[in-house]
C-alpha cells in the first residue's frame, strides 16, 4: 500500500511532463556535477556550478509536481 492505494495502480499523476522534467534535470545535474568533481578538466568549476543549478531547478519541478497532484475533495473546498 502506498498512501492508501495498492502499488499496482500507482501512476505519475496529472502532470507527467513536470515529472519528466524533474527527472531529466536530476539526471543531467548529477552527471554534470560528478563529471566536474571527478574529471580532470580545465573547466571543472563550470560543470560543478551548472550541475548544482540543474539540481536546484529539478527541486522546483519536484515541488510543482507534488503541488499539482494534491487532491482535495469538493466537500472540503466550501464553494
Amino acid at each position: 500500500m502506498l498512501l492508501g492505494r495498492p502499488c499496482g495502480r500507482c501512476h505519475p499523476g496529472r502532470c507527467a511532463l513536470v515529472l519528466a522534467l524533474g527527472l531529466l534535470c536530476d539526471a543531467v545535474g548529477l552527471v554534470l556535477l560528478l563529471l566536474g568533481i571527478f574529471a580532470t578538466l580545465n573547466y571543472w568549476d563550470f560543470l560543478v556550478y551548472t550541475g548544482a543549478l540543474f539540481l536546484a531547478f529539478s527541486l522546483l519541478f519536484w515541488v510543482s509536481w507534488y503541488t499539482f497532484n494534491i487532491e482535495v475533495p469538493l466537500e472540503k473546498l466550501d464553494l
